[in-house]
């Protein structure tokens, strides 16, 4: 018992089991999100489900129809998506420099893996007129199963 207290000197102070519990704790807290990825990645890989999230749906409005195609067939050619829809003539308003706008654009809905939306992202700000491009995406919670392995190899590098 002596050799504890000369352990801790201070009056009160936890014994080495509780420090060492709440080491532990702190550590299965920490280590919880990789160690869940981590599980559900091997559960998909062995039963072949979908993993939610692993693929994201990104948004980008385009001043006009040649631009939203060239970027979307630079996006593709670039392996950053594997789909890419172009839906025509969507009316936006928005403030801009503190004053409503008004404009007409166009939407692209571009089919990736959640890990290449930054990339993505770096791309059309690189890539488009806009001073501030409207990038931003949603993660898929389900999808048909030939449907999500095709976006998979319509990514694949060559």
């Amino acid at each position: 018992m002596d050799r504890l207290r000369s352990w801790c000197p201070l009056p009160g102070c936890p014994r080495p089991a509780v420090l060492l519990c709440f080491l532990i704790l702190a550590a299965s807290f920490l280590v919880y999100p990789m160690l869940r990825t981590l599980s559900l990645q091997l559960h998909s890989a062995i039963t072949g489900s979908y993993i939610s999230g692993t693929h994201s749906i990104v948004f980008v409005n385009c001043p006009n129809e040649q631009i939203a195609r060239d970027i979307a067939r630079t996006i593709l050619a670039k392996k950053l998506a594997a789909s890419v829809n172009i839906l025509p003539k969507t009316s936006s308003l928005f403030f801009w420099k503190g004053e409503i706008e008004e404009a007409t654009e166009i939407l692209l809905l571009i089919k990736t893996k959640t890990s290449k939306v930054l990339k993505l992202s770096s791309f059309i700000r690189l890539v488009h007129p806009f001073e501030i491009p409207e990038v931003f995406s949603l993660p898929m919670d389900q999808g048909d199963v030939h449907y999500l392995k095709w976006l998979e190899e319509g990514m694949e590098e060559d």
